[in-house]
């Protein structure tokens, strides 16, 4: 049996119902149209055969991913002259003895009761997947971009690409040795607030420049680099709600801490309970000033008093909705940078499908080729996604993946049986006739049904062999 029928059926699978090997054997497999359509029996779904092939899957990784990028440039003209790249994490299940690279780290999830990886991917604008990689779980985002770097390189050739990434991802290390490369690699990459005290004055001298009704933008050129501010509206308020949420749990959690009846206070128990606080607020705790009670000092409710720092909250308030971007050969335009950076968000739209539709986590294989095999599936599952939310933007901008899947999974496929006179049955595969909704989703694609699968013959099951008296006498 060729094996890429059997990774087509994985990876189909993974988009469609994701779920263990086991359903996928026992369950799924016998209550789709995959047999016809693959034009194979239920030998195709074996556990011996899934298995096999998750162990060669990881082989042709490189050719795959060179395949697909060809493949959607065909299609939809796509380019990778433009990357997106970030990491994200995910956690697995179990103890993961023979997974080297799962570790205990920097959460994203808010697991931090197990291991984990940390899984970095480059797209391009579209939001095709052009390379994958699954790290150890205690990788800091700083040391992931200079191995995707030369990993582009090898594969897709040198060329002068341009790499949009956030804050917290390239060092300046990296991003001088990007822009001294040859051919030089541009970047848009978000910038840490610490940077803002360098060029204060001189963005307080700049007019700002309306890009929408919510969002201002200035820009300032320095040696080769050009900085754009950016002040939104809409982030302004999401900050300020969000700190203020923070820190109102805060004040209350401190202000039933004072009105505690216990007489005389321990200091260790309300260390503790400070510290449990603490760990809830975050950087809301830095905006109270709270005095820590002194060693062998006595602790009760009168010395124990904390303060809202309003100067720093003010301040912080100020700065709520601005963010610093930087980039290099970037033109003098601060609206084109902006809209550049601003395709990040379909890179964290990805994740987001990786880790619901396509059920990427937890990640219960053992050891770590069926890892890799596993985040090879998800991956070529999220091609089949993006593949199909391209080809529904031009008849029907309005549907989703997910909303034509679940449509059009209310056609069914039935087997009649009809009996013939010499003992063995006539088996008419038949899919059901659509609904007007299913029709209008066929219709608005221009797809059409493939025609109705030839009958087969099937012979009746053989009875069971009976054995004869003088062979039950020998027995």
């Amino acid at each position: 049996m060729p094996w890429f029928k059997v990774r087509e059926r994985l990876a189909v699978r993974q988009r469609v119902a994701p779920g263990s090997q086991w359903h996928l054997h026992r369950r799924w497999f016998v209550t789709s149209a995959m047999d016809p359509l693959l034009d194979e029996a239920f030998a195709v779904a074996a556990k011996n055969r899934l298995d096999a092939c998750l162990d060669r899957l990881d082989a042709p990784r490189a050719a795959l991913c060179t395949h697909l990028q060809a493949r959607w440039k065909d299609l939809f003209g796509a380019t990778h002259d433009l990357l997106l790249y970030d990491p994200t994490s995910t956690y697995c299940e179990g103890a993961m003895a023979q997974a080297p690279k799962a570790k205990y780290g920097y959460r994203r999830d808010q697991r931090g009761d197990g291991r984990q990886g940390v899984l970095a991917v480059v797209m391009s604008p579209e939001g095709f997947p052009l390379a994958d990689e699954i790290m150890p779980g205690n990788t800091s985002d700083k040391t992931t971009l200079k191995l995707f770097l030369e990993k582009t390189q090898a594969q897709y050739g040198k060329a002068q690409r341009t790499w949009i990434m956030d804050r917290g991802i390239p060092t300046e290390e990296t991003l001088k040795d990007m822009r001294q490369s040859d051919p030089p690699v541009a970047d848009r990459v978000g910038t840490p607030r610490a940077h803002w005290e360098q060029f204060q004055d001189e963005f307080e001298k700049l007019p700002w420049q309306a890009l929408r009704a919510t969002v201002a933008v200035k820009l300032l050129a320095h040696s080769e680099e050009v900085y754009v501010r950016v002040q939104s509206q809409g982030r302004h308020a999401k900050e300020i709600a969000r700190r203020r949420r923070k820190l109102t749990k805060l004040l209350r959690t401190l202000r039933t801490l004072r009105r505690t009846r216990q007489h005389p206070w321990k200091r260790d128990p309300l260390l503790h309970k400070l510290g449990a606080a603490h760990k809830t607020a975050g950087a809301a705790w830095g905006f109270v000033q709270i005095p820590r009670p002194k060693v062998r000092a006595p602790v009760h409710r009168d010395p124990f008093k904390f303060e809202l720092r309003h100067d720093q909250l003010q301040d912080a308030e100020a700065r709520d909705g601005h963010y610093l971007l930087r980039a290099v050969r970037a033109g003098d335009q601060a609206g084109p940078l902006w809209e550049t950076y601003l395709r990040l968000t379909e890179i964290e739209a990805a994740f987001q499908t990786f880790k619901s539709d396509l059920r990427l986590r937890p990640i219960r294989h053992p050891n770590e080729p069926r890892i890799e095999a596993h985040l090879l599936v998800c991956f070529l599952a999220y091609g089949l996604h993006v593949t199909l939310r391209k080809r529904l933007a031009a008849p029907a901008p309005g549907l989703t993946p997910r909303a034509v899947l679940e449509t059009l999974s209310g056609i069914l496929m039935l087997d009649v049986h009809l009996p013939l006179a010499d003992g063995r049955e006539l088996v008419l595969p038949r899919y059901t006739h659509p609904e007007p909704e299913q029709r209008l989703v066929l219709e608005k694609r221009g797809w059409a049904l493939p025609a109705q699968p030839p009958p087969r013959i099937r012979s009746p099951p053989r009875p069971a062999s009976v054995p004869s008296p003088a062979t039950k006498s020998q027995m």
